[in-house]
């Protein structure tokens, strides 16, 4: 026979059997919960396996340089912020801020702009100048702050260094380098109140100081006068004045002359003391500054810096006809178009200019040295600075590529020895063979053949290296996709095998082939498994490495396991109507559509403004062509839409408006009198019936609503006082505090005795958690919490109106016996297709909850202003709580309107939260792919938000539930229609 859930046909048994499948039910939901947070939390830590591996690799022989050392030392002067345009171009009188350098540009050495790769920050641009390569992408787990893993630099090279600056760049680099002499200021130095340029002055009047000691200290002139010797001054003030100032600011831009003039008094000084012409310069920055005084991200006001190079081994300047650059055919790494002329107004168009990749210095500064490469550098040579014959030039290129190739051939070394198949990179299978063909080129004095071969190999080499960070990728993201896939199937089973009227006989099918063959299933499992533990530890493989495996096995296992049940799913749905077979479709596609517009709403916000507006009008025309008569309810439902849309245009960096704060208080109790009202003249109208009092009786409270919305006006004059305290500079007043607390906790209380009744419950939670979020406001987030509590009201209303208008169908007696032994049990019906328009509305108004006011995976949406009206005292342990509840709070509306719609559906909560889940995860294999791990720290940050919100939303999800459970568990519903009618 058939009936109207999923799969459409009926199950049979006795209230002895519902019973048992009752328990079994139970055991089974409460270990496929546990099940999913261990899933959810292994695989969350396969991106830092797959995106955030170290490309450090250790083990490596120098190559040690064939050509005599240009240059005897080697200054580096790093100005911290600055800026290409700002250091280049002329000010407002027509005056160039760098003199000395440009005229360095211009009579005695070459210059460029270097290019930095994204994140833009001071570690990851210093690590790229000194050490040669780009941030090592696990170090993003540790904030960039230690060194996850010890890597090779020039300073490790060089005979002695010498380094003064910032406590936060010198220690990176000298803190365990026993051949170095440093020194850095104390951290309250950096304070943004000041002009920070005194913290240049600082730096280099350690450095004078040094020689001034070396005339009395014969052991420190001896260390000065040693070849292989660099001197590294970290100026910090451009970044710290670009920061508190902007850089157009006078004082940033001040601080542009006072770097110049460092520079040429370090040049001076250098000059008076050794009197050999043996020094060579490098003057550069790690990173430039935004408009807005930040820098992080790939814009070109953050990767272009400046770059010049003068001294021993150093080219002298050349004229050009043009404007082009001699090396248009570089890719430079920060993706930007950098084969442009140069700006006229800096005034350098007849100079050749010479750009590199800010890791290019490295290898330059070696060379200039006659220093081995730093091991893990991947920089490129830039050969049109140094001043040395074809020869010289031949060997210095050659010996940068073979510090590539030797990193190449360790990283394919440790592969191979760990892997059972091993796949070598076929590009440099005979690489031993290029290398004997550049020697031969070499010494018959082909430099330009040999030249070309270098370039090439070294070429190959970065592919290579490449080519193994990613060697386990296609496995890994594999093996955790299908794990993510097995997971949504043994869901959806377990839902259409415990919430849907699934047919009967599959069951009995079951029944007498379950045993044998779910221990012939097991055994294949386990000795899968078997097999790929000892494959895994042949290679040596991480202990999560079993995990993931591990998991997506036993996943298959299972659904495997199901295979009768598959079969027989298969032949009933093939039994089906082909309508029936294109709806199912397409409500499967309309599901995968509005999952990927979730997706894509974490990066664009003003998504969800479209949605409601079509939303709105295609629910008043669906509405008013299905109520009969005329009713208010489709005007109200697009109203809620419409106000609800204009949220996500506002900014994610809330503006503080008290007024606005205080206004909203009024918009939420004039919202809960309304509703008020309407429970209480609800009596004839039967869509509204349902919702409100089951019986006309007198409320167990009848104060209680004018309780709650006395607290909500208080809670807005205490935002009044509190604030204006603040804006006074004065301290917040105990008595505030106190009373602000007080309103805040009593508040959340008082819905626990409201009627029971839908609509009054979910009315007095709503006032009841209001006095907390706007003493938690500063802004229109305050109007947002009145505006989403509106809209779920129109999702009732939505709800409750299909579920009176639409046609029902009495069932069979035999599954009316079985629906009241279910009902009795559980008041709960099946649940059929259409259900699933509830899971994808609560993600939908769940993701509105998360970026309505701003954006929950970043910064911006813990806007610390939020707490001080609580407390002001800084505790980041309680603020932090405070934020959190405060974002936790919309959530908790939408889980008590979603709790109240199962009850008023009877459809089965916890079946509905597992479709829940499913149609999470579909978003978390979309993020799994979108996880970054080059470009800004915002970026990395927030790809990993993304994937990690969704990921934990198996967890978060049932403790909100848990957590509101509280409050709707005693709500009661009027059925609508019999138990033993169900719609259709």
């Amino acid at each position: 026979m058939r009936g109207d859930g999923i799969l459409g046909r009926d199950a049979e048994g006795s209230k002895a059997e519902v019973t048992r499948k009752r328990k079994w039910l139970k055991r089974r939901e409460r270990w496929l919960v546990i099940l999913g947070v261990f899933l959810h939390a292994v695989y969350m830590l396969g991106i830092f396996d797959i995106y955030f591996k170290t490309p450090i690799v250790h083990g490596m022989d120098l190559v040690t340089p064939r050509f005599s050392a240009p240059a005897k030392r080697l200054v580096l002067l790093v100005a911290d912020g600055l800026r290409a345009d700002k250091f280049f171009e002329p000010d407002s009188k027509g005056d160039f801020r760098a003199p000395f350098l440009r005229s360095v540009i211009k009579r005695k050495g070459k210059w460029g702009v270097s290019h930095a790769r994204p994140p833009t920050e001071s570690r990851p641009g210093h690590v790229a100048i000194i050490a040669g390569f780009y941030e090592d992408p696990s170090a993003v787990t540790k904030g960039w702050k230690a060194n996850p893993v010890e890597f090779d630099s020039v300073f490790n090279r060089s005979r002695h260094t010498f380094a003064f600056g910032s406590p936060d760049i010198i220690p990176i680099f000298c803190a365990s380098l026993p051949h170095s002499t440093w020194n850095t200021y104390p951290h309250e130095f950096e304070d943004f109140a000041t002009d920070a340029s005194f913290l240049d002055e600082w730096s280099f009047n350690q450095f004078q100081n040094l020689l001034n000691r070396s005339y009395d200290d014969s052991k420190l002139k001896e260390m000065l006068h040693q070849d292989n010797l660099v001197i590294f001054l970290h100026l910090l003030g451009c970044d710290s004045n670009g920061h508190a100032h902007r850089p157009y600011s006078s004082i940033y831009l001040n601080n542009v002359k006072v770097v110049d003039h460092i520079a040429e008094r370090v040049f001076t000084l250098l000059e008076d003391y050794f009197k050999d012409n043996r020094t060579a310069y490098i003057f550069t920055a790690d990173h430039g500054m935004s408009d807005k005084g930040s820098h992080g991200d790939g814009h070109p006001s953050n990767t272009d810096t400046p770059l010049v190079v003068w001294g021993a081994g150093v080219k002298s300047p050349e004229q050009i006809s043009s404007n082009d650059h001699s090396d248009h055919t570089v890719r430079f790494i920060d993706e930007h178009a950098h084969d442009m002329p140069t700006p006229i107004e800096w005034g350098l168009n007849g100079i050749e200019r010479l750009d590199v990749n800010q890791a290019d210095i490295a290898p330059l500064m070696s060379t200039l040295l006659g220093l081995p490469c730093p091991v893990n550098s991947v920089g490129n040579l830039p050969l049109g600075y140094i001043n040395m014959n074809k020869s010289e030039e031949v060997e210095a290129v050659l010996a940068n590529a073979k510090e590539v190739l030797n990193q190449f051939l360790r990283k394919s070394q440790i592969k191979q020895s760990h892997s059972l198949s091993f796949k070598p990179f076929k590009a440099l299978a005979r690489y031993s063979s290029v290398l004997d063909q550049i020697e031969a080129l070499i010494s018959v004095g082909n430099y330009e053949g040999a030249m070309k071969l270098s370039e090439n190999l070294r070429s190959l080499a970065l592919q290579g290296l490449h080519y193994f960070q990613t060697y386990d990728w296609l496995t890994l993201m594999s093996v955790i996709t299908l794990g993510y896939i097995g997971w949504m199937v043994y869901l959806i089973f377990h839902v259409l095998q415990s919430y849907t009227s699934v047919p009967g006989y599959i069951f009995k099918e079951q029944a007498g082939r379950h045993g044998n063959n779910s221990r012939k299933v097991y055994s294949c499992g386990c000795l899968l498994m078997g097999v790929i533990c000892v494959l895994l530890i042949l290679e040596h493989s991480p202990p999560l490495y079993h995990a993931y495996f591990a998991m997506t096995v036993f996943l298959w296992t299972q659904i495997i396991n199901e295979y009768h049940f598959i079969k027989a799913l298969w032949t009933c749905l093939c039994g089906r109507p082909f309508t029936r077979i294109l709806k199912l479709l397409a409500t499967f596609a309309l599901s995968i559509f509005i999952l990927e517009f979730l997706v894509n709403s974490f990066t664009e916000r003003k998504l969800y403004t479209w949605c409601f507006a079509i939303v709105g009008i295609v629910a008043f025309f669906y509405l008013s062509n299905l109520i009969p008569g005329r009713s208010g309810i489709p005007i109200f439902v697009c109203f809620a839409c419409w106000f609800l849309s204009v949220f996500t245009l506002m900014p994610a960096e809330i503006p503080d408006n008290n007024q606005l704060v205080i206004g909203s208080g009024a918009i939420i109790i004039i919202t809960g009198a309304v509703a008020r009202w309407l429970d209480m003249h609800s009596l004839g109208n039967k869509y509204w019936l349902s919702i409100c009092c089951p019986e006309m009786k007198r409320p167990r409270f009848p104060m209680l609503f004018h309780l709650q919305a006395l607290l909500v006006g208080l809670a807005s004059m205490m935002v009044s006082l509190s604030t204006s305290h603040r804006a006074e500079k004065q301290e917040l007043l105990a008595s505030h505090q106190l009373i602000n607390w007080s309103i805040a906790g009593f508040s959340m209380v008082l819905p626990l005795f409201s009627d029971n009744s839908l609509l009054s419950r979910l009315t007095s939670i709503f006032l009841g958690f209001a006095p907390t979020f706007l003493l938690l406001s500063i802004g229109y987030e305050a109007v947002f919490y009145g505006a989403l509590g509106i809209v779920l009201v129109a999702w009732i209303l939505f709800e409750n109106t299909l579920l009176h208008l639409n046609p029902v169908k009495p069932l069979s007696s035999s599954m009316q016996n079985m629906e009241e032994h279910l009902l009795a049990e559980n008041d709960v019906r099946y649940l059929q297709l259409s259900d699933l328009r509830i899971s994808l509305t609560f993600m939908v108004l769940f993701n509105v909850a998360f970026f309505g006011t701003g954006n929950f995976a970043s910064i911006a949406s813990f806007e610390i202003s939020s707490v001080y009206r609580f407390i002001t005292v800084f505790s980041p342990f309680l603020m932090a709580a405070l934020l959190i509840f405060k974002l936790f709070i919309p959530f908790m509306l939408v889980i008590c309107a979603f709790s109240a719609i199962t009850k008023l559906l009877r459809i089965p909560r916890l079946g509905c939260y597992f479709l829940v889940v499913v149609f999470s995860d579909i978003m978390t294999i979309h993020f799994f792919f979108l996880v970054k791990n080059t470009g800004s720290w915002m970026e990395i940050g927030n790809s990993i938000s993304h994937f990690g919100i969704m990921s934990a939303q198996v967890v978060f999800v049932l403790f909100l539930f848990a957590l509101t459970n509280i409050y709707t568990k005693d709500i009661q519903t009027r059925l609508a229609k019999p138990l033993s009618q169900k719609t259709m």
